[in-house]
């Protein structure tokens, strides 16, 4: 059953609660809720008291307009603190790079270590650059109700994926609750800027932090190598063989080390 948590701003954060032991936190959900990550939660269930939350305006969470980078950051601090006030870190992908933007700004005392699950910046060169007018064109989608052309610009500008590959998804039975979600692609559009690496940020986080990858990615693995250098207490590890969809068994183990180390 899940619980809420109210942020700052009074928007009611959704979480579920689970385990037992220091609290893990997780930041996920990329065009999706807190399912996403259920997986990995229900691991590390086994040795911590895990907060899986839904961002806002995904899933049972609230939105309170207008979106703002420090209303997220807002979140994860009410949820740390209905964790205790003080927890373990886990964010993935593109919230993954939320969780290290609260890390820059927040108290050491407050997140004990974070982990990260491949941070999609794009380092000159590793990738086609995301298309300098990206948000203003989901904006424009928006208003226009192309839900859908959204969820594709997010795919094939954001993530890299072909195109082609993107229209055989669009016949998917869950591409409609992505559609669902497409409007929360201009909040992360909003987070990840021009996708461009944050050096300076990333210099104020003083919460040892390990940075992971796959390998399966260059530019993933790229990213990962340079926000772990630019961190004043980074780590780095590779899962060898892992998708940016990586499997909960694999990274389970993985966290729990890092956390109990």
């Amino acid at each position: 059953m899940s619980q809420q948590v109210k942020s700052k701003d009074g928007t009611a954060i959704a979480y579920d609660k689970s385990g037992e032991g220091p609290a893990v936190v997780i930041v996920g959900g990329v065009v999706g809720d807190r399912s996403q990550q259920a997986g990995v939660a229900e691991l590390l269930a086994k040795d911590f008291t895990v907060f899986n939350f839904d961002r806002r305006a995904h899933g049972e969470s609230g939105d309170t307009p207008p979106y703002a980078v420090e209303r997220e950051i807002e979140d994860i601090d009410a949820v740390i603190h209905a964790a205790g006030g003080s927890a373990f870190v886990y964010g993935t992908s593109g919230p993954g790079v939320l969780a290290l933007h609260a890390a820059a700004g927040a108290p050491g005392a407050r997140m004990k270590k974070l982990a990260i699950w491949e941070p999609p910046f794009v380092i000159d060169g590793s990738r086609p650059k995301v298309r300098s007018d990206y948000k203003a064109h989901l904006t424009s989608l928006l208003k226009e109700g192309r839900r859908g052309d959204m969820v594709e610009a997010f795919f094939t500008e954001a993530v890299g994926m072909p195109a082609q590959f993107v229209a055989q998804m669009r016949q998917a039975p869950w591409w409609s609750g992505q559609e669902a979600l497409a409007h929360t692609t201009i909040y992360d559009a909003t987070m990840m800027g021009d996708y461009s690496l944050p050096r300076a940020e990333l210099g104020r986080v003083k919460v040892t932090t390990v940075i992971i990858d796959g390998g399966m990615s260059s530019w993933l693995t790229k990213s990962a190598d340079e926000v772990a250098s630019a961190l004043p207490k980074g780590q780095r590890r590779t899962l060898a063989g892992q998708q940016h969809n990586v499997d909960p068994a694999v990274i389970a183990p993985a966290l729990v080390e890092f956390f109990k180390s």
